[in-house]
């Protein structure tokens, strides 16, 4: 079930006892507990709602409000985050959860409460028997980030419903820099709504004016100039991002995290893996997938693993050495651009 199918199922028929919210993207995980904590009255919501952090909280103490009776009101409502047993993840707190007693719970769920549990995991562990009965009892609701086409499909109708129009070139740069990140969409619009109160439409102009390339639009950049070995954009692209302050290490370690990817997706395509296999397999954002396959089938193998392994060899110098960083990038860029593809 999507966002918008769960605020009709909710405006038209009582909940349910028990959903299961899987996936990471913020901003719906955000309309989704809105969604939720509408089904209680303000009055009624200090009595009657419970948000257990399971990072810290026992289990046990979110499935006793869960079990109780609702207290001046008709309907309690729970939530669980961080519910990490239903993962296959090493365990990460001290603290010991009742899986026993939410697997009995389950199996007869109190028709007073409704309880959700937040899975902000990209996959949960199919052989555990909480798993498998949660799936099987809940309501399953879909929070994991849209692909592109999905996301502006969701901007174009949110601002529509705002009587706001957004150009298909502003849209598409919006997209562009914020990575088809609906969160961090969702977020600019604020600017760009403000922006086009008189209008009533959002320009190209405006998006460029208000909304920002993010570092790794900015590393992308940086990649391509690398690979096409040139030195002097390389550097010029290098020291912008020093001047606005980018640690030297975190470029270095987002730039061998890009260079990884395109290794990856080059190697699996090359064995059959589709977009939509590669961003389950990789545990990476579609639209970045799909930026990825782009930019990594202009280069060969041998050059992407040569600026990979210069660019491990640059973060070790980074560490043990007290050579300026940038410097040390000059001698990568001009030792990797020597190396024949």
């Amino acid at each position: 079930m999507e966002v918008s199918a769960l605020k009709k199922a909710l405006k038209n028929n009582s909940p349910q006892s028990v959903y299961l919210v899987q996936g990471q993207e913020a901003y719906l995980i955000d309309q989704i507990k809105e969604q939720f904590r509408q089904l209680l009255a303000p009055e009624e919501a200090t009595m009657n709602f419970g948000d257990y952090d399971l990072a810290s909280v026992p289990l046990a103490t979110a499935l006793n409000d869960a079990m109780s009776a609702p207290f001046f009101g008709e309907r309690r409502l729970v939530f669980i985050q961080h519910p990490l047993f239903l993962t296959s993840a090493a365990k990460q707190t001290n603290v010991v959860h009742d899986v026993a007693g939410l697997i009995k719970y389950l199996q007869q769920p109190v028709p007073t409460t409704t309880l959700v549990i937040f899975a902000a995991y990209d996959k949960l562990d199919e052989r555990k028997k909480v798993t498998k009965l949660l799936k099987k009892k809940a309501v399953l609701i879909d929070a994991r980030p849209l692909t592109e086409q999905k996301a502006q499909h969701y901007v174009a109708n949110y601002l529509k419903q705002k009587n706001i129009n957004i150009q298909p070139e502003a849209l598409q740069l919006l997209v562009q820099r914020t990575e088809a990140n609906l969160t961090l969409m969702m977020g600019e619009l604020t600017k760009l709504i403000l922006y086009a109160k008189k209008q009533r439409e959002i320009t190209v102009t405006a998006v460029k004016s208000l909304v920002t390339q993010n570092l790794e639009q900015n590393i992308f950049t940086l990649v391509d100039a690398v690979m096409a070995r040139d030195v002097a954009r390389a550097v010029s692209l290098y020291r912008q991002l020093i001047l606005q302050k980018e640690e030297p290490l975190k470029l270095n370690a987002i730039l061998v995290g890009q260079f990884r990817l395109l290794l990856q997706v080059k190697i699996l395509q090359r064995n059959g893996y589709s977009q939509g296999d590669l961003a389950r397999v990789l545990h990476a954002h579609p639209y970045r997938v799909k930026l990825a396959l782009g930019q990594a089938k202009r280069f060969s193998q041998k050059a992407l693993r040569q600026a990979y392994l210069g660019l491990v060899d640059l973060e070790y110098q980074l560490k043990t050495s007290q050579r300026d960083a940038e410097l040390l990038f000059q001698l990568f860029i001009l030792k990797f651009s020597q190396n024949a593809a």
